[in-house]
């Protein structure tokens, strides 16, 4: 569910040139786009440029240059995992302004905004305008003791039928079950809570919207009453909107502080920063299966419409809503968050090796190692991840050296056969078959993960673009403003052509 922004250790590509489809040079020259791209570890403001050719040959691009970086994470406060939304607004408008600041030395307008992060939280706001707390993160615990007492109330099978959500204790449905009094306010997921205050407009975007248990899949519309028999209140989160289209403009006050002219548009994208991420995986297949690598997995195919069998239920398949009204069918996994919580707890103890040298290391190492599963709740909460993951190994009766490479190799093994396990799923519950994989995100650098999933998938691997969050981001954007034109088909042609994609075969012997 969080943003697959830049693997740790590899660079981030700041500048992602990519083509576009039918644009006017008139209308082009001199217009950017500024996506707020924030993720469950880190944040960016980021600057998309569409730029025509220099000649009648040259394709069109998308450039993307990031103008603001600041870190992102849960703090314990008020007796829980929270995130200190305050810090990180103010991280925004930092951003915003940098972007300002820059695009005025270029001498660029910057036509609108657009906001994606990860999904699932939220935060309450009174009827003044005002965040009465802290929003809880998804990592909180709080959720779990919710979950026996709504489906008490709902049968898990019928909320599967409407909402086609995969079960997870932390779903938004279960973490609103704990929340007392809500009478007066508002739920506004993250990316509707910053558009909020940076336009004064309460909406909630479709795409994540479809990540909470209380949005019907086929009707895309509120799930009213589930709110109703969980007591919730029927206006307990705005109305509906759909990427590319406008949320509101600036406030006189935001746009002062930051420099932008009050007019500036925010325009809903595919929020959910999935959503994003998918909408510019750089197909050329009608079927295709993609993983969106980064803090978390997400793993699946994209659909015109949901599958709501109980089988699916039993595979505990999600069916999120994408740009376009399409769906995205997939398994939220764990992801190289293991990874990343192994390397600070490393850190912490005085070793920091160069993560390059950590993949090489682990790469190797002779295959058939011990593995885990990366969906193991007890890999949610922040803590010794090497430890948790070598206890975990020897509940199973196996041995997993206390060995950074070997370690390293288990979350890689692990992850890899977990992409195989959720695509075969996906194949067999939505009756399709697909020869490639996309992966995007900051897991497409990772090339041991990426041979790894060719290996136990049997299947072409394509990997990149790692920036895909802020592209989609940014091309949604530009289609609302009419400098891009077509649907999904057509912007992703802007990708393929626009990106240094590697493509890893399948090689037996490694398996």
């Amino acid at each position: 569910m969080t943003n697959p922004a830049a693997q740790p250790g590899f660079p981030a590509q700041d500048t992602a040139p990519a083509t576009a489809g039918a644009v006017s040079a008139a209308r082009s020259t001199g217009q950017v786009f500024a996506a707020v791209d924030i993720g469950a570890s880190s944040g960016r403001v980021i600057l998309g440029r569409i730029r025509n050719g220099s000649s009648a040959t040259e394709d069109v691009s998308v450039e993307l240059e990031t103008v603001h970086r600041f870190p992102n994470g849960v703090v314990e406060l008020d007796g829980g995992l929270r995130w200190d939304f305050d810090a990180l607004f103010a991280e925004v408008l930092a951003g915003l302004e940098a972007a300002a600041t820059v695009a005025a030395v270029q001498d660029e307008t910057i036509t609108s905004i657009g906001i994606d992060t990860w999904a699932v939280d939220y935060g309450l706001v009174n009827k003044a305008g005002e965040l009465t707390a802290q929003p809880f993160s998804y990592r909180d615990d709080r959720s779990r003791a919710a979950v026996a007492p709504v489906h008490r109330k709902l049968d898990p099978a019928r909320l599967y039928a409407t909402t086609g959500l995969q079960f997870l204790q932390f779903n938004t449905l279960y973490q609103l079950a704990t929340e007392r009094d809500l009478n007066g306010l508002q739920a506004l997921l993250i990316p509707d809570l910053i558009a909020f205050f940076l336009t004064g407009v309460r909406r909630t975007e479709s795409t994540n919207a479809s990540t909470t248990g209380l949005f019907d899949a086929v009707a895309g519309e509120w799930a009213t009453e589930f709110l109703t028999a969980l007591g919730l209140p029927k206006n307990l989160f705005p109305p509906l909107i759909e990427p590319g289209e406008t949320v509101g403009t600036l406030l006189p006050e935001i746009a002062s502080r930051v420099g932008l002219p009050a007019g500036t548009n925010v325009v809903a994208v595919g929020s959910h920063d999935t959503a994003s991420a998918v909408a510019a995986v750089p197909a050329q297949e009608e079927d295709f299966a993609y993983v969106s690598s980064g803090t978390w997995s997400l793993v699946g195919l994209e659909l015109d419409h949901p599958v709501l069998t109980e089988a699916s239920r039993a595979a505990n398949f999600t069916n999120e809503r994408g740009v376009d009204g399409t769906i995205r069918y997939l398994r939220n996994m764990g992801g190289l968050w293991l990874l990343s919580e192994c390397q600070r707890t490393w850190a912490a103890e005085g070793h920091t090796p160069e993560l390059t040298d950590l993949l090489a290391a682990a790469a190797a190492l002779p295959p058939g190692g011990p593995q885990i599963n990366p969906d193991d709740s007890a890999f949610i909460a922040p803590d010794n991840m090497p430890h948790r993951i070598r206890a975990t190994v020897g509940h199973t009766g196996d041995i997993l050296p206390d060995n950074q490479a070997a370690i390293t190799r288990c979350i890689m093994d692990s992850l890899a056969t977990g992409y195989a396990r959720a695509i075969a799923d996906a194949e067999r519950l939505a009756e399709r078959t697909v020869d490639v994989v996309h992966i995007v995100g900051g897991g497409s650098q990772n090339r041991l993960l990426c041979q790894l999933t060719a290996d136990t998938t049997g299947k072409k691997v394509v990997a990149g673009p790692v920036e895909a969050t802020a592209v989609g981001n940014v091309l949604v954007q530009a289609r609302a403003a009419g400098h891009v034109s077509g649907g999904l088909t057509e912007l992703r042609r802007l990708v393929v052509s626009s990106h240094e994609l590697q493509t890893f075969t399948p090689q037996l012997s490694r398996l």
